[in-house]
């Protein structure tokens, strides 16, 4: 069982919803974040002095998967998430060490589903 966590630009989340739902990868918690990587916020002009801005709105998927659906999902985040630009995103894999279906008490990956 596998952790993803992938941070996202916020216009690509419809597109990379509709391709892991395509791929069957329906369990995904989206959060609305703010970070700030490479590209290190944006400058803005105020009455004529640049000031550096330092986060910029992210959006962050977590995503629970079984062994099998590690690869379909990356794969999935990264050709919709991709547009060739600084700040497209991180895709982080974790090992999930246990995962508890609070309902019924189901645990490892058939909680998962």
């Amino acid at each position: 069982m596998k952790y993803i966590i992938a941070v996202i630009q916020p216009d690509r989340l419809d597109d990379v919803l509709d391709e892991l739902n395509r791929r069957e990868i329906h369990l995904v918690t989206v959060t609305s974040v703010l970070g700030r990587g490479r590209q290190k916020g944006v400058a803005e002009v105020y009455r004529s002095h640049t000031e550096a801005g330092s986060l910029l709105r992210k959006i962050k998927l977590e995503i629970a998967v079984n062994d099998q659906f590690v690869a379909p999902t990356i794969e999935a985040i990264t050709t919709t998430a991709r547009t060739g630009n600084v700040g497209d995103g991180k895709i982080f894999v974790l090992d999930l060490a246990e995962c508890i279906r609070i309902r019924t008490g189901e645990t490892g990956g058939v909680a998962i589903g």
